[in-house]
């Protein structure tokens, strides 16, 4: 696979994205066209190639440290946990800056995926599929919580705009928290042969004399940080970390230095295509991203898991 290829298809992608709207800039006035790309269609498609690329590469740092294809951020509790983290800010903290929101989610979406990684470990490593079983049953349970808390508070609807991503209320000034988790995924290049080892089990890493538990908590780090900017700014789009790396490896290997950028790539171009049906097949109205990834992502991971499973049998 080109990375040049999917760099002018991405290209492309974003182009299409500036004119895709219910304003049509062919029909208004020539002196609004400029105002409404800069505040609305701009900050959108970025926010969509950053989501998408930043989600993409936790998802393979995630799997790699739980040695396991089939989990990623958003399906095994780290996403939820970050949802948590959102809620009990606006609950105890109404007036906090969003500085303090973005911590706290940081926070928790650190607990959920060490407590994740604790169950995990305890898994016989002959039955792989458990692992997804248990992040998706894991992920419910935090997802639950957060309902239920949220009821308890009367924030429903409040805790619905996390639930389920979508980049409607995109615009400038509200978007800008997603190039920190772009940056915090882009850092993850200079230690990708570390997270490469890891990949091989603990004890092959500490013989290589990898410090393992220290790349093991930088990588669960940069997985907390990017799904709570994430999860803050945009909520919660399912299945981009799992699907992505899991068909970038089938077409273009595990060399993770090689195909990292292809990874970025790949994600960001998921998410801007579902977004750009998301406000194209029911126009003028808007489907929510999450909602049309979550369905092509869970065909796909039912179609991964049945694939994993024939390999395993």
């Amino acid at each position: 696979m080109s990375k040049w290829l999917c760099l002018i298809a991405l290209a492309a992608l974003a182009s299409v994205s500036l004119f895709v709207g219910v304003i049509d800039l062919l029909r208004v006035d020539p002196a609004e066209i400029w105002p409404l790309i800069r505040d609305s269609r701009f900050p959108r498609t970025v926010a969509t190639l950053l989501t998408g690329a930043s989600l993409a590469i936790a998802g393979q740092i995630m799997q790699l440290i739980a040695r396991n294809r089939f989990v990623e951020p958003m399906t095994s509790g780290t996403g939820q946990s970050a949802a948590l983290g959102v809620l009990l800010t606006a609950v105890l903290f109404p007036t906090a800056p969003i500085g303090l929101k973005m911590g706290l989610a940081s926070i928790t979406a650190l607990g959920g995926s060490v407590l994740f990684f604790s169950l995990i470990r305890r898994l016989p490593p002959t039955q792989p599929l458990l692992v997804p079983l248990v992040g998706l049953i894991y992920g419910g349970i935090v997802g639950a919580g957060v309902t239920y808390v949220a009821f308890q508070a009367d924030m429903l609807q409040f805790i619905e705009i996390w639930m389920n991503g979508e980049f409607s209320g995109t615009l400038r000034g509200r978007y800008e928290l997603l190039w920190l988790a772009g940056i915090a995924a882009a850092l993850t290049y200079l230690v990708a042969d570390q997270f490469s080892i890891i990949g091989l089990g603990e004890a092959v890493s500490i013989n290589l004399g990898l410090s393992y538990r220290q790349v093991v908590m930088l990588g669960l780090l940069m997985i907390s940080v990017v799904t709570a900017l994430t999860v803050v700014t945009v909520g919660i789009i399912p299945f981009v970390g799992l699907v992505v790396p899991n068909m970038v490896s089938l077409m273009a290997g595990d060399n993770l230095r090689r195909t990292l950028p292809i990874t970025a790539m790949a994600g960001a171009g998921l998410v801007l295509i579902a977004d750009l049906v998301g406000r194209l097949v029911i126009y003028p109205f808007e489907m929510p991203v999450g909602t049309v990834i979550g369905v092509v992502g869970a065909i796909a991971f039912l179609w991964l898991l049945y694939k994993g499973g024939r390999r395993a049998g």
